[in-house]
């Protein structure tokens, strides 16, 4: 039997922490996630507020206590004073992989022209890639669409667990073997 994948899903929110309003992003992740992987995988779901301290505490522990290969957070990537997911992703990694947040401008500029003001970015903490969405579940489809391709091959590379997605969904690009 394949083990599932540890996959953490952070919404990083004031309100929706609070019960202000409903965590859309979060779900929105999981359902996307769910149709783009074909190899087993669970979801380690949090929701926590913007804070710093908490944000970088719940990336450090999905990354070394639940083993997620994989933490996709979504919220906190503006302008705002309270945004500081960026700030948080950057201080528990490794090395920073600001390809993805470049992508995911690009893609988001096709659509609405704040997507300048996001700062999203990603980066790897041992064998786990985090990477830093938008909190409007259409821009995460966007944005996952656009950097799923090479997601489970930088997963390869850091010695994660084999993903497999839905080539007919979102195919990732493995280079060939010579």
């Amino acid at each position: 039997m394949t083990k599932e994948a540890p996959i953490g899903v952070v919404t990083i929110s004031d309100r929706a922490s609070t019960g202000v309003y409903q965590d859309l992003g979060g779900p929105a992740m999981v359902d996307w996630l769910g149709k783009a992987l074909t190899s087993p995988w669970r979801p380690v779901a949090r929701l926590i507020a913007d804070d710093q301290d908490l944000i970088e505490a719940t990336l450090r522990e999905l990354a070394d206590v639940e083993k997620c290969a994989l933490i996709v957070t979504t919220g906190g990537t503006g302008p705002a004073p309270r945004d500081v997911t960026p700030e948080a992703t950057e201080a528990v990694c490794d090395k920073m992989m600001p390809g993805f947040g470049e992508l995911m401008r690009a893609v988001s500029l096709k659509v609405v022209p704040t997507a300048i003001l996001s700062r999203q970015t990603a980066g790897i903490r041992g064998q786990s890639l985090i990477v830093n969405l938008p909190g409007k579940p259409s821009a995460i489809a966007d944005c996952l669409e656009a950097v799923m391709p090479a997601i489970p091959y930088c997963i390869d590379l850091i010695g994660g667990p084999f993903l497999e997605t839905d080539p007919e969904f979102c195919k990732a690009f493995r280079p060939k073997a010579k």
